[in-house]
């Protein structure tokens, strides 16, 4: 793999690794300059290995590098301050060396996770850090993932690094008592990280698989450690499988999407949905149902291959369930689309248009298939709508196919 490709992936692997091993250490006092030594050495990389050549083992060499950088900055502070206040000549006199072994790495991260997501920082914020922290997101990734802009996100991320300091929170597990309520914001970042890859709205890409490996990570991190091995964590993990299984059948050989009805069936992959049915069983523990474990009986169903109404009016009914949990314009629209196939298409027609989303373009396509048969200038109408309220040129292609057809 040539330079120009390695960095950006080692960043979106290592660079999680080395804020969080950093900021342990140092606690968030620090995170702006842990921050700034692990930019400053995916910089050094990039500069020295276009001249020397890529390292044998890479990652080994970026640890070494960001402990050397740390160390550094650490003995500049010391002797710049030469009045130092007492505690902190007392952590300037320690050991500079900062653990960036595998073990350490694991723990920093899952801590991390927690640590972020303190009831004392708004949710929006306890996401965006972990996006930003965890998953080496880019300022503008994440402002595109909560459809706002960079300056909204830059208040925001720094609003709360400044209190992750003020509050003086630990970078460690949360106690029994707590781990319920921090759990739920964990889930919700790792989940809208798999989505921002499974239909990524940043740029024109509309699968960034990266994306949604990195997210079955962070999960398989909290299954495999006892304390934060819950059921919903696995939900989760199954409704990732289910839908990573149809990845290959998702986008053909020119970057197109690929929409569900039209998708070969042989192209999807048998062991991820074998896996997510093992993490689904896994999840059946307990007496609550998530979200996720919903999601996760609509995943299922949708990598089965029969068209019956049996399998449409199951997807039907865990759509009723999932919107009495929590209503989302989406989970609404997609409850319509299975409507039509379970019932009649008139009855979901009528459904549709009482959701009346008129800023929304999935919402349009789905009134122009609805249509299409029935009444074909209102679903070209409404076809042209979706399509002018389009942003993404994947999208607009989709609709305009759809528009063709008709």
């Amino acid at each position: 793999m040539p330079t120009e490709e390695l960095i950006p992936h080692l960043f979106r692997t290592e660079y999680r690794k080395i804020v969080s091993a950093l900021c342990k250490r140092f606690g968030f006092a620090e995170i702006e300059i842990a921050e700034d030594i692990a930019s400053d050495t995916f910089l050094t990389a990039a500069q020295t290995w276009a001249l020397s050549g890529i390292p044998p083992n890479p990652a080994a060499w970026l640890y070494t590098v960001a402990k050397n950088k740390a160390k550094n900055h650490f003995e500049r502070q010391r002797i710049f301050d030469a009045s130092v206040a007492p505690e902190l000549q007392k952590r300037i006199n320690e050991s500079y060396e900062v653990d960036l072994s595998e073990q350490n790495m694991i723990d920093s991260q899952l801590q991390m996770m927690f640590a972020l997501s303190h009831p004392s920082i708004p949710p929006e914020a306890q996401i965006g850090l972990s996006l930003r922290i965890l998953c080496g997101f880019g300022i503008e990734e994440i402002a595109d993932a909560f459809l706002t802009n960079k300056e909204t996100i830059n208040k925001r991320l720094f609003r709360a690094k400044a209190k992750l300091r003020d509050e003086h929170i630990a970078i460690e597990l949360p106690s029994q008592s707590e781990m319920q309520t921090r759990m739920e914001s964990v889930l919700r970042t790792i989940y809208l990280l798999f989505n921002e890859g499974y239909y990524s709205v940043s740029g024109n890409t509309p699968l960034r698989e990266d994306l949604c490996m990195e997210a079955m990570r962070l999960a398989m991190m909290l299954i495999e450690y006892p304390e934060t091995n819950k059921p919903q964590a696995n939900a989760l993990m199954s409704l990732m499988c289910f839908q990573a299984s149809r990845f290959s059948a998702r986008v053909n050989s020119n970057g197109e999407i690929v929409l569900y009805e039209d998708q070969d069936e042989s192209l999807w992959d048998t062991d991820l949905i074998a896996r997510g049915v093992y993490f689904m069983h896994r999840a059946a523990q307990g007496n609550r149902v998530s979200k996720y474990h919903l999601e996760a009986c609509i995943a299922y169903w949708s990598t089965q291959k029969t068209d019956s109404i049996d399998k449409w009016e199951n997807i039907l009914q865990f759509y009723n369930q999932l919107l009495q949990i929590k209503y989302s314009p989406i989970a609404a629209l997609n409850r319509t689309y299975a409507l039509s196939k379970a019932r009649s298409v008139k009855e979901a027609i009528s459904e549709a248009e009482k959701l009346d989303l008129n800023d929304n373009h999935f919402y349009f396509t789905l009134l122009g298939e609805l249509y299409t048969g029935i009444d074909t200038m209102k679903a070209k109408q409404y076809f042209q709508t979706a399509y002018s309220l389009a942003k993404s040129a994947t999208d607009k292609q989709t609709i305009r196919k759809k528009m063709d057809k008709v």
